[in-house]
């Protein structure tokens, strides 16, 4: 005799250590469609973070534990991304696409602002965010240009039209040296005074 196959989807709620019986029947109708959503579109990062997003906002009833078995994130995961917005959750993607996990103004970009801040101390802020504009092509906020700053060490000061101005670190100072004296010289003048 012959035993049937094991369902997938009552396989992929076993690992996911959802009790199938518990489960009302509009939860497994959702939890179908999640299933089928991930047998089509598969386990990359984007379909799993729009799926987890979903999830953790519609309202299920499920635990944020089990949700995130479900969808194959850890539970530290899935609680930070609880608070995000789904505009945050896209810019997050969109971060990640591009390579990068921070926000438009990449690291590189702190040496051309220092230049531009040492080049032009009475810049106004309005300036700054134009020069990043024109020279990187990217329009970013005074609060982001703010950290920004403040994270790569150009830090800002009271005073300047910028409302700061950038601290760049002064190279060391050599103090000049005098030839050496030749050979039994003495060090002092050989005058109290110049003469005439």
């Amino acid at each position: 005799m012959a035993t049937a196959a094991p369902d997938p989807f009552s396989t992929w709620l076993g690992h996911a250590q959802v009790p199938a019986q518990r489960l009302t029947s509009a939860q497994r109708a959702l939890l179908h469609a999640v299933f089928h959503f991930r047998q089509d579109r598969g386990t990359d990062y984007y379909s799993t973070r729009l799926l987890s997003h979903f999830l953790l906002h519609c309202g299920t009833g499920l635990k944020v534990a089990q949700l995130a078995r479900l969808v194959g994130i850890s539970r530290p995961t899935a609680s930070r991304r609880q608070g995000v917005s789904s505009k945050q959750a896209i810019q997050q993607a969109h971060h990640r696409m591009d390579g990068r996990p921070y926000g438009k103004l990449l690291p590189r970009y702190a040496g051309p602002v220092a230049q531009f801040l040492c080049n032009r101390p009475d810049a106004t802020r309005a300036d700054l965010i134009d020069f990043l504009g024109r020279t990187f092509g990217i329009r970013v906020s005074r609060v982001a240009l703010y950290h920004f700053l403040k994270k790569y060490g150009l830090e800002l000061t009271p005073g300047t039209a910028l409302g700061r101005t950038a601290t760049v670190p002064a190279s060391p100072q050599v103090p000049p040296t005098s030839p050496p004296a030749p050979p039994l010289s003495s060090r002092g003048r050989s005058t109290p005074a110049p003469s005439c």
